[in-house]
């Protein structure tokens, strides 16, 4: 197996409750810093993150011609696909149970036009144009035409193999082009697009991080300072770029600078961001991103209902206590329905393997004894 990379599993964590603030600060009622804004970007940094960390663990396999497609792409379904599910029928069962307490809340959520995109997780390539149900799902499904698409992402990034920091100038002039020219054509960002173009959104990003481990891996930045400078000039640009509304594609560039700084750090033996208690954090950010909009509603619907609380003006203390509770909801969200799930998924794909094995053998035996 590849190296455990362990700042960048933590790194997720981090990613994750940007985009939960992002989503949460609108129930304080006050002004949103302007940091707090680009919160969006966390999905940017998981989309860098996400090619990465599976050119990472499957692009060499791809090179020596070792890169099974069914057993990646089954596996990468095991990862996302029964959390997305899990919360499609936890949020039907949820407004069912707002309604019998006199609360409607499904009106924008249960749009049930959308469900055979969700359902297949297509939603995020035009086919769900109304939206509803969980809308962060959204960009899953793009992280799923990635996946699907990922041999074409490993068969660009084995033909610059030797050429890597050409490869990652090459990718970052295509995210700034394809950021200037769609917001030119479609008059908003790409990186704010969801339903409609969320499947275009992550092409750049995951491009970037492909070409940001090849050059990973030819061993730049081979000492832990320089790798912990690099990481801390890129986060430093992130906030910069953040607070002084740059152009998102600065934004997205630092992030995948970040990324490839820590992941040095951590190729070189560094603790940061590495202890027990981050990674285990890491680990659940996927739960975090996915249950954040549910568990918003629940808090959000049940104040008001039983304390009359407004919504959109909430005591801080209520709206911290709010944001804090994101963590241990999606932690029950992670050990009871995503590793379990993803566990039995992995173990029927190696059970049927093994099994099919077992009888090309037998079959083999048999035509050789006769």
């Amino acid at each position: 197996m590849p190296q455990n990379l362990k700042p960048l599993t933590s790194l997720r964590f981090f990613a994750a409750m940007w985009v939960v603030a992002f989503h949460f600060w609108p129930n304080l009622g006050i002004a949103m810093p302007a940091i707090v804004g680009k919160g969006y970007l966390g999905v940017e940094l998981f989309f860098v993150l996400s090619g990465f960390i599976l050119s990472h663990v499957y692009l060499e396999r791809f090179r020596d011609r070792n890169f099974h497609y069914g057993e990646f792409i089954w596996a990468r379904l095991a990862r996302i696909y029964p959390v997305h599910i899990a919360i499609l029928v936890g949020l039907g069962l949820l407004m069912a149970a707002l309604a019998l307490v006199g609360i409607k809340a499904g009106d924008k959520l249960l749009v049930w036009s959308s469900l055979p995109a969700q359902i297949t997780l297509t939603q995020a390539w035009g086919l769900a144009p109304h939206g509803g149900w969980n809308h962060p799902s959204w960009s899953i499904s793009a992280e799923w035409f990635a996946y699907l698409t990922f041999p074409a992402f490993a068969f660009a990034m084995v033909k610059m193999w030797v050429r890597p920091r050409l490869a990652v100038a090459l990718a970052a002039l295509f995210l700034v082009v394809l950021y200037v020219s769609f917001e030119a054509v479609a008059g908003f960002p790409l990186t704010r697009a969801t339903i409609l173009w969320g499947a275009l959104r992550i092409v750049p990003c995951f491009a970037l991080g492909c070409s940001l481990w090849l050059l990973w891996r030819s061993g730049a930045l081979s000492t832990i300072a320089a790798a912990l400078v690099f990481s801390a000039s890129a986060m430093s640009l992130l906030v910069a770029s953040t607070s002084l509304g740059l152009p998102d594609f600065v934004s997205v560039i630092a992030c995948g600078g970040l990324i490839f700084g820590l992941g040095a750090a951590g190729r070189n033996g560094s603790r940061v961001l590495s202890s027990p208690a981050l990674v285990y954090l890491g680990e659940v950010s996927f739960s975090v991103y996915m249950v954040c909009i549910p568990w918003q509603l629940i808090v959000a619907q049940g104040l008001q209902k039983v304390a009359n609380i407004d919504p959109d003006h909430m005591p801080l203390a209520i709206w911290i206590a709010m944001i804090v509770g994101v963590v241990p909801a999606a932690m029950a969200v992670h050990h009871l329905i995503e590793r379990p799930a993803r566990d039995l998924m992995r173990r029927l794909k190696f059970e049927r393997k093994a099994s099919l094995d077992v009888q090309a053998r037998l079959k083999l035996r048999a035509r050789t004894s006769n």
